[in-house]
């Protein structure tokens, strides 16, 4: 007995790994997000790459451009705060829940704050690639189906 295009769609349940990795603000050491980007494009994920010096609004409107599943910004600055804060209004003004993943220099007492936020995951300098592409995964499966 075959199964109908709809009830194989549902019982595969089908998640989109399309996601978008940039730096948010004026830091130009990028090596951090390079890394990333290219570790979970080796996971089997489509990476969009913004590259370095980008606002909350280059963010957003990459994103939902791009009909990304999730998104990862590097910041090293200290003004995650304030930039990350600044996207998630971006993405809630566009109608969009995108979980956001924010990674970098981020002050533990900083780590609650973001979640707070609405930030999916904080990520710091450090952590194991394997963790990475888990976190990114299930960002896609709140965001890309």
């Amino acid at each position: 007995m075959s199964l109908s295009v709809s009830e194989a769609a549902i019982q595969t349940k089908s998640v989109r790994r399309k996601v978008l990795v940039s730096k948010l603000g004026l830091d130009g050491h990028d090596r951090g997000a390079k890394v990333i980007a290219r570790a979970l494009r080796d996971a089997g994920f489509e990476v969009v790459y913004l590259g370095v010096h980008k606002t909350p609004e280059d963010v957003a409107e990459a994103a939902v451009e791009e009909d990304v599943a999730a998104i990862g910004v590097s910041i090293l600055s200290g003004s995650h705060l304030e930039l990350v804060n600044d996207l998630l209004k971006l993405l809630r003004e566009r109608g969009v829940n995108i979980p956001v993943i924010v990674g970098g220099i981020i002050p533990p007492e900083d780590m609650g704050e973001l979640k707070k936020l609405g930030v999916f995951e904080v990520l710091t300098p450090g952590t194991p690639l394997k963790r990475v592409t888990e976190v990114f995964e299930k960002a896609c499966e709140v965001g890309g189906t």
